[in-house]
């Protein structure tokens, strides 16, 4: 069977929802749990992959690398975070065709200055002028060779300069022809809101964050205010860090001795899941016809 677009993926269900993926291995237990596609961002993949924050310490290679590895380990569509194309247009253009060669479904390019890059849009300090972000988002239209990959204009400009200049952003990357807009950033859900109705109509994506005092409506709500796509950008990597951090801590005490760390009930399940994620049998089928 084809590998499915981000168009079809879409059309699947509303919204589509689409966990990120940090690594080989959680792509394949998202793919596991059933969702229909997934997004791999910056922030969690760097994270896991090379220990750093996403504040502009990578180029394309670092990132290119990341996302192939991801890329190889599961036939879902994904999104793909593009930064600010690494660069001038030209760069733009070179991210557009390696990112299609290990075959991002969707690719987003955003206006956040790449000098003062934060993790988080609502702290961005700095976005680029907006005919800049508007020539990055022409380049990577024209230099897409494959005509299903999916370009999302995103703009990081609401915490910094307020909602009506993100509206006005989003608006002229939709007159450019972009597939979907991101209006990252956004804090309320008066917020959320706005967006919807502002740009009813487009293909509108949107983060939610476990994060206190930020919005956490339901799948189907964000649906009902206009978004087509809803992504989770730390709700996994959060939990990871968090089960490690505690599980070493527990072993740390154990090999102290300042606290016995009783054996996991839940084991046999957890090697189930793991070698099931692995393609273990299908690897071992391969060894037994050939001995």
């Amino acid at each position: 069977m084809p590998k499915l677009t981000v168009a079809q993926a879409l059309k699947l269900e509303h919204p589509l929802v689409t966990p990120i993926a940090h690594d080989a291995l959680t792509a394949r237990l998202i793919k596991r749990a059933g969702f229909r596609a997934f997004t791999i961002g910056g922030s969690a993949m760097l994270a896991a992959r090379l220990g750093l924050p996403d504040i502009g310490l990578v180029g394309v290679t670092d990132m290119t690398d990341g996302i192939r590895d991801i890329a190889s380990a599961t036939d879902l569509p994904f999104f793909a975070d593009g930064d600010d194309g690494y660069g001038d247009v030209k760069s733009v253009a070179r991210t557009m065709r390696l990112y299609e060669d290990i075959g991002a479904g969707g690719i987003l390019i955003e206006d956040q200055h790449r000098d003062h890059k934060q993790q988080r849009a609502e702290r961005a300090r700095g976005v680029v002028d907006l005919t800049v972000i508007e020539a990055k988002l022409r380049v990577a239209l024209a230099e897409r060779r494959n005509p299903d990959t999916f370009i999302v204009g995103r703009t990081d400009a609401a915490g910094l300069n307020g909602l009506d200049d993100a509206l006005r952003r989003a608006e002229a990357f939709l007159r450019l022809g972009v597939d979907g807009v991101f209006v990252a950033g956004l804090r309320t859900m008066e917020d959320y809101e706005r967006v919807g109705k502002e740009l009813r109509g487009a293909v509108l994506l949107a983060a939610l964050f476990e994060t206190p005092g930020m919005p956490w409506p339901k799948p189907a709500e964000m649906a009902a205010l206009g978004y087509a796509q809803v992504s989770y950008p730390a709700t996994v990597i959060f939990r990871v860090a968090s089960t490690i951090s505690r599980t070493l801590k527990e072993l740390r005490d154990h090999a102290l001795g300042t606290q016995s760390m009783a054996q996991s009930p839940d084991a046999d399940d957890s090697r189930s899941i793991l070698d099931e994620a692995l393609e273990l049998v299908q690897w071992q089928d391969i060894e037994k016809r050939e001995n």
